[in-house]
C-alpha cells in the first residue's frame, strides 16, 4: 500500500513527506513555493516545515480559507507573488491544503508561464479522496463551481494520515460522502465495508481504496469524455444545493453534506429512470440519513436550484445530464433529466 501509480505520477501513502523531500531534491527545482491557507498554515504547515527544513529555497504563499477564495482574484494575487518572488519555469508549487488550495494551486501552476510543476499535499479527507487526484484544476466564477480550469496532472501526490487528526467532524463527513460515492458507482463490496466501519476517523486502507477507484476511472478517461462522468453521481443536484447554500445560508453546507443530498436525490432519479431497485434506494437513503443531518429545502427554492443546475459544465445542448445508478456498484452515464424530474427528486429528499 506504499504507492499508487497514476497517469504519469505516483501517489504516496507511507512516509510521504520524506518522499516529498526526496522528490524536490531529485527535481533540482530553482525554488519551491508552498501554497496554503490560514487554517493549514496553523495546523499542517509546521509538520511540513520540519521536513522541508532539509530542502533549500522555499517560500510560503497564504490565501484566505474557504470556497470564497477559489476565484480569479485570488489567482491574480498568487501569480503576482510568484512574479515578485522571481519564480521561473523551473519552480515548483507545493499545494498544502484542502480542495480549494489544491484546485486553485493546480490552476495557478498550470497557467503560470504556460505551466510550472506542482505537487499536491492534501490535508483534508475530502481533498485526499477527491480533489487531489485526477488532474482537474479550477476556480469558480460568479458562484458557478469549477467553471474555469484545466486538465493538468500533478507531478506527485503525498497523502499524510496525521492531518486527519486536525479535522472537525463535519470535515471528516464531507470527505466520507465522496468515499461512499466511490462504493456506489464502482464497488458494492466497498460500500458494504464503509457501512460497517468506524467512520469517525477513516482508516488509511479505506482512503487507499477510494483513491484506487478514482484513479482507475481517471486513467481510463483523463478528460471526462466517457466513464469519468461516473464520478459526477450526486453532483448535478449536489453542486446546485451547495452553491445555493453558500449564497443564502449563514452556516453553509460543506461540499460533502451537499453531495450527500445530491446522491439521495439522484438515487431516486436512478430508481425512476434506470431501474435502481426499490430496496437499494431505501438503503441509500437510510445510510445517508443516519450519517448526515437533514437539510431543509423549501419548495420556493426549486426554481433557483434548477437555474444553478443549468450551469453545470456536464450539460449538453441545453439539457441537464446526470450520472445515475442501475444498482449499487454500477452506474449509467449521460441520462437527460427534466426540470420536473429534478424537482421531484428534491421533493423525495424533503419527505424522508
Amino acid at each position: 500500500m506504499n504507492t499508487i501509480q497514476s497517469d504519469g505520477y505516483q501517489i504516496f501513502f507511507e512516509d510521504s513527506l520524506t518522499q516529498l523531500v526526496n522528490f524536490i531534491k531529485e527535481g533540482k527545482y530553482s525554488r519551491s513555493f508552498v501554497l496554503t491557507d490560514e487554517n493549514t498554515a496553523v495546523h499542517c504547515l509546521p509538520l511540513l516545515q520540519q521536513y522541508l527544513g532539509e530542502a533549500d529555497n522555499f517560500d510560503i504563499i497564504e490565501i484566505n480559507a474557504g470556497e470564497e477564495s477559489k476565484n480569479l482574484d485570488f489567482c491574480i494575487g498568487v501569480w503576482k507573488m510568484l512574479i515578485d518572488f522571481g519564480a521561473d519555469r523551473k519552480a515548483l508549487m507545493i499545494n498544502l491544503g484542502g480542495g480549494v488550495v489544491t484546485d486553485l494551486g493546480g490552476f495557478v501552476a498550470s497557467t503560470y508561464k504556460r505551466g510550472i510543476d506542482f505537487v499536491q499535499v492534501p490535508t483534508t479527507l475530502l481533498s485526499q479522496v477527491d480533489a487531489s487526484v485526477g488532474g482537474k484544476t479550477g476556480v469558480d466564477l460568479d458562484s458557478i463551481k469549477n467553471i474555469i480550469g484545466t486538465f493538468t496532472q500533478p507531478k506527485a501526490v503525498f497523502m499524510v494520515a496525521d492531518f486527519f487528526k486536525t479535522l472537525p467532524e463535519r470535515q471528516i463527513l464531507s470527505g466520507l460522502a465522496e468515499m461512499l460515492k466511490h462504493g456506489l458507482i464502482c464497488d458494492a463490496a466497498y460500500w458494504d465495508k464503509l457501512k460497517t466501519s468506524d467512520l469517525s476517523l477513516p482508516a488509511i486502507e479505506l482512503v487507499h481504496r477510494s483513491v484506487e477507484i478514482k484513479n482507475e476511472v481517471v486513467i481510463e478517461d483523463p478528460h471526462e469524455k466517457g466513464i469519468r462522468k461516473a464520478l459526477n453521481f450526486g453532483h448535478t443536484v449536489g453542486h446546485a444545493v451547495e452553491t445555493y447554500s453558500m449564497l443564502n445560508d449563514s452556516n453553509p453546507l460543506t461540499h460533502g453534506e451537499a453531495i450527500a443530498v445530491g446522491m439521495v436525490c439522484e438515487a431516486w432519479l436512478s430508481n425512476k429512470k434506470v431501474g435502481l431497485p426499490d430496496e437499494q434506494l431505501a438503503e441509500i437513503a437510510e445510510v445517508f440519513g443516519k450519517l448526515y443531518p437533514k437539510h431543509s429545502i423549501a419548495d420556493d427554492c426549486y426554481s433557483a436550484l434548477f437555474q444553478l443546475m443549468q450551469n453545470d459544465k456536464k450539460n449538453q445542448n441545453g439539457q441537464i445530464n446526470c450520472t445515475l445508478l442501475t444498482s449499487i456498484g454500477q452506474y449509467s452515464i449521460d441520462n437527460i433529466c427534466t426540470e420536473q424530474e429534478l424537482c421531484d427528486s428534491l421533493r423525495y429528499y424533503t419527505t424522508l
